[in-house]
């Protein structure tokens, strides 16, 4: 493909509804069904699980966009990492029993990604990472109507904007909860002082 043009694609300024929200209010949005490379665990974020998993969709996807771009002239700019995040007993998050935690973290795929793309970019990754976790996978994801708002700052403030979105604007607007708590991480908090963190905070709902 050398000397052609080379189509790339980024998310965030594709999609800049669902990626940069007002900071100030609540927004609504209607969230596309989207593709995603997805793994599951549990546990506190930023433990030794989670730090892995991460690396795990790292090490996956980085070859499917060097594939990508060598075989189809197709680039993408590498998308936020996003969580879903929930535990069996809900009290477990409000007592901050992080142990008791449990996630999904996925990065968003380009719809061209089919399954042989997606293997052979796990296969890749498993040169450097090892065995393969059982839960990593491609899979789409319907998230719907959802309300979100833009949380500049710690990771730790976030709850009472969470409360506010759950307890006021949610209810108060005639919605109720419908599915986990999602955030995207817009930057990385190793190289970021808390206090710039970007953090979409988001939570799908249905009408009552």
């Amino acid at each position: 493909m050398k000397g052609s043009i080379v189509e790339k694609i980024d998310f965030k300024k594709k999609l800049k509804e669902l990626y940069q929200p007002p900071h100030k209010e609540f927004s609504i949005v209607k969230v596309p069904d989207m593709l995603f490379a997805m793994i599951d665990g549990e546990g506190p974020p930023a433990g030794e699980n989670f730090t892995r998993s991460v690396q795990w969709l790292y090490s996956s996807i980085y070859p499917i966009k060097f594939m990508s771009k060598k075989r189809m002239g197709k680039d993408f700019v590498m998308a936020p990492l996003e969580g879903l995040w929930w535990a069996d007993d809900m009290d477990d998050f409000i007592n901050d029993n992080r142990d008791k935690w449990k996630w999904r973290l996925m990065i968003v795929l380009p719809e061209w990604t089919d399954e042989e793309l997606f293997e052979e970019g796990v296969a890749k990754g498993q040169k450097k990472m090892g065995e393969r976790p059982d839960s990593l996978r491609m899979e789409m994801f319907e998230e719907g109507l959802s309300v979100q708002i833009m949380h500049i700052g710690p990771f730790a403030n976030e709850a009472p904007v969470i409360a506010r979105m759950h307890h006021e604007f949610i209810p108060e607007n005639g919605f109720v909860e419908n599915g986990y708590h999602h955030e995207i991480y817009l930057n990385d908090a190793r190289r970021t002082a808390p206090e710039k963190l970007k953090t979409v905070l988001r939570q799908p709902v249905r009408a009552k």
